[in-house]
């Protein structure tokens, strides 16, 4: 199964930035279309008071720093020029949703929601919109959050796909400045399956596609996970796509490349639970060429030998 969208990380709060300019950009856009890649997804507009664009919103309201640089801007004028799709990705407040205030979470994102189209809408490569509150269980008012977002999302730009990308609460499921590399209370297949039978029924309609996150498994549990996934995103007419994690959860450092052979395995078995699409976190870190890591250029020859396979 090839790898056909990748989230863009320039937040970086949790892994290095590399502090490329346009130049770099531009390199990496052509080195993702190369292998395939037709979609690019702006994980964070804002994270706490870091921003990718002079959001006057954010600003004001939440004493977010202005950015030297319009990173939304940049990417869209590259996507326009590769050809590719850019869907934006909301702002993460870092404390509201986290302390339970979803409704403060709600409010301030749909004033970004209005700024956002109003100011960049007019690109032809914006077509669709990532909501970036990750959760992996039916947690206090997600439901609501997810459903006023992904509607707002939709009246505003005409209809927009909207997409969520959730973890799954697995073995491997641990915070990432945690010392653990596995927990013992993973939630078990049944429980996954009824919590996101009632989260999807809550979203559907206004949120289009589904990529669960791969890497809080175990790899021997990817096949009953993915056929779970697949069988209630069909039943609530919501797109299974896959996020295939192209860092390693295994290592004891975080995060480094993945190993091409568990990326593959991966891969392989979202093919085989039939999933719509398949996106990776991501490209630029963890197999660009010109990533700060050695190993990304390697897994991204290795995954260009298997793509020929294919």
């Amino acid at each position: 199964m090839k790898i056909t969208g990748t989230f863009l990380d320039e937040i970086s709060h949790d892994i290095p930035h590399q502090n490329w300019g346009r130049a770099e950009w531009d390199a990496d856009f052509s080195h993702m279309k190369a292998i395939g890649i037709d979609t690019v997804f702006l994980i964070r507009s804002g994270f706490q008071r870091w921003l990718t664009y002079p959001s006057k919103v954010l600003m004001k309201e939440e004493y977010c720093y202005e950015p030297p640089v319009d990173l939304v801007k940049m990417f869209l004028e590259l996507a326009d020029k590769h050809h590719m799709k850019f869907y934006f990705g909301l702002y993460d407040s870092g404390k509201y949703w986290w302390n339970g205030d979803f409704q403060k979470e709600v409010d301030i994102n749909l004033k970004v929601i209005d700024e956002v189209w109003k100011t960049y809408g007019h690109h032809k490569s914006f077509q669709g919109w990532y909501l970036t509150q990750e959760v992996s269980r039916r947690t206090g008012k997600v439901i609501d959050l997810y459903a006023k977002l992904g509607k707002h999302c939709k009246d505003i730009s005409g209809g927009l796909p909207t997409l969520i990308s959730p973890w799954i609460d697995g073995k491997k499921a641990v915070m990432a400045a945690s010392g653990s590399l596995s927990k013992e209370d993973a939630v078990s297949l049944k429980q996954h399956e009824a919590e996101w039978s009632e989260i999807f029924d809550g979203i559907k309609g206004v949120v289009d596609a589904c990529a669960f996150q791969d890497g809080h498994i175990e790899f021997y549990e990817l096949p009953d996970f993915f056929e779970v996934n697949k069988k209630i995103a069909d039943k609530y007419g919501i797109q299974c796509w896959t996020n295939a994690e192209s860092f390693d959860r295994d290592m004891p450092i975080k995060f480094f490349p993945i190993k091409f052979e568990k990326l593959r395995m991966k891969l392989e078995a979202a093919r085989k639970a039939g999933y719509d699409k398949a996106i990776t976190f991501e490209f630029s870190h963890f197999m660009s060429p010109q990533s700060a890591y050695l190993q990304a250029g390697h897994l991204y020859n290795r995954y260009k030998e298997y793509i020929k396979t294919l």
